[in-house]
């Protein structure tokens, strides 16, 4: 079973259910900030957010997908069981931290979940030490970003805005919301999206043996450099409706429990975390989205007056953050071996 073209097919279509999943759980990543200062509905929020995550795929390249591919675990060691065993990792984490209302990351679950399989069956040996680099001090580094830009630029256009009235001020910002959620949404669809796009390449590349007579062409990849179109079409495709599912329970967390917001701190709060996202993709750096504006939105508060930033809260969140990748690890490196005693 572990060995056939069916099983590695089905994991595929595991994959996707982690993207669909990663959208739901991460939909508060787009649109918490719109919808917790009523510049849009729910309902209208994640239409928008999904539309702007499946563009994404299409906009900055796949730089991140082939480091998830090919650049933080030895392909040698990469096979379907490991790869199931990864996504199982991260499925479990982020259902977990879904229920509890905690917004922690859905790519270190995934990264982590992949590693902790890998390691389960190679050892440390399996592990690529300088793909897993800049990806781990990004998890310092994207929070601090997306916190300094919001708090610079909130500071800037406070600034530059201040002899404008309020009414005028909340109604424009309202509008300009609009655009900063869509320039947020297309940061997180292409970062996000394109881990799972690295997952399934990476999988299909160690199972080629597999599939030399497949009649089916288009799954038949040489190498983790090159990324199909109808890889990408289904990654963006699946995260995209994820969102539209919605995350309720971390939309209130992320919208309403760290800071109360208004239309110009949203916009600042979004732009700044589309930035950062912009940054690291560019970069091919697997960054949190979650991470990012979480920092973003603590940044906006912080300049109001620091106490109205609910530090609790942000606590509770850090500490989920720090957990996430050894515990979606360890589930990852469970699953694999009670999979492997299975199949």
């Amino acid at each position: 079973m572990a060995g056939s073209v069916w099983f590695v097919l089905a994991i595929v279509l595991v994959a996707l259910t982690f993207d669909f999943i990663n959208g739901f759980h991460d939909a508060a990543n787009s649109i918490a900030t719109v919808v917790s200062t009523r510049v849009l509905s729910p309902s209208a929020a994640v239409i928008w957010a999904a539309f702007w995550n499946f563009i994404a795929a299409f906009v900055f390249g796949t730089a991140i997908a082939k480091t998830i591919g090919k650049g933080l675990i030895d392909l040698s060691v990469v096979d379907s069981t490991v790869v199931l065993g990864g996504l199982l990792g991260a499925i479990i984490w982020d259902l977990v931290t879904w229920w509890l209302g905690l917004p922690t990351s859905s790519s270190h679950a995934l990264i982590g979940g992949y590693a902790g399989a890998a390691v389960a069956k190679s050892g440390f040996s399996a592990i690529i030490a300088s793909g897993w680099t800049k990806t781990l001090v990004f998890i310092v580094v994207a929070p601090v970003m997306g916190f300094l830009l919001a708090l610079l630029l909130t500071v800037a256009l406070s600034w530059a805005l201040r002899r404008s009235l309020p009414r005028r001020v909340d109604k424009s910002f309202r509008v300009l919301q609009l655009v900063s959620a869509a320039l947020y949404s297309l940061g997180h669809g292409t970062n996000d999206a394109q881990k799972t796009m690295g997952i399934i390449v990476a999988l299909l590349v160690s199972s080629q043996a597999l599939f030399v007579n497949f009649p089916i062409t288009f799954f038949h990849l040489s190498d983790a450099d090159h990324i199909p179109p109808w890889v990408i079409v289904a990654a963006g495709a699946a995260i995209g409706l994820g969102t539209m599912a919605g995350g309720w329970r971390i939309v209130r967390t992320m919208g309403q429990r760290i800071t109360k917001l208004t239309p110009f701190g949203g916009f600042c709060a979004e732009t700044a975390g589309a930035i950062t996202l912009f940054v690291s993709s560019h970069y091919g750096i697997p960054v949190s989205t979650t991470h990012t504006i979480t920092g973003a939105i603590t940044g906006v508060g912080a300049v109001q007056r620091f106490s109205a930033v609910r530090w609790g809260v942000a606590g509770r969140i850090v500490w989920a953050w720090v957990a996430t990748i050894p515990a979606a690890a360890g589930i990852g490196g469970l699953s694999y071996l009670l999979l492997r005693a299975v199949v």
